[in-house]
């Protein structure tokens, strides 16, 4: 299974990006999908998930009205619309699949069976 993420970036504060995860190796449409970051010296955390029935999506507090998590199954791809970024939205993101339809396990890093390597998004003050 591989999970590989792009889109990141250097972006001005206030401004937008759009990360991309394509998933391989896996019935991607049988997994829900989240998205993760992790700043410097700072836990993982939970940023969005779309559940794999593509009708559910979860925010964190934090970029719930700036962010959208979206997916395509038939491209074995899922979408982080980010928007009006701030230097606190900086960090590695990553995309994860979890095989779970279980609401409250979306936030969890460890119900994730599968991760990809990160994409960097930098945001200048």
């Amino acid at each position: 299974v591989q999970l590989v993420e792009s889109g990141g970036g250097l972006v001005p504060a206030g401004g937008s990006l759009r990360l991309s995860c394509v998933g391989s190796g896996l019935t991607f449409s049988r997994y829900g999908m989240g998205w993760f970051r992790q700043a410097p010296g700072k836990d993982r955390e939970f940023v969005a998930a779309v559940d794999m029935t593509v009708r559910k999506t979860y925010y964190s507090d934090s970029v719930k009205g700036r962010f959208t998590v979206s997916r395509d199954n038939a491209k074995n791809t899922v979408y982080l619309q980010m928007n009006s970024l701030s230097p606190e939205d900086a960090a590695v993101y990553f995309c994860a699949a979890t095989p779970y339809s279980t609401s409250t396990y979306y936030t969890l890093p460890s119900r994730y069976h599968y991760w990809g390597r990160g994409t960097l998004v930098t945001v200048s003050s």
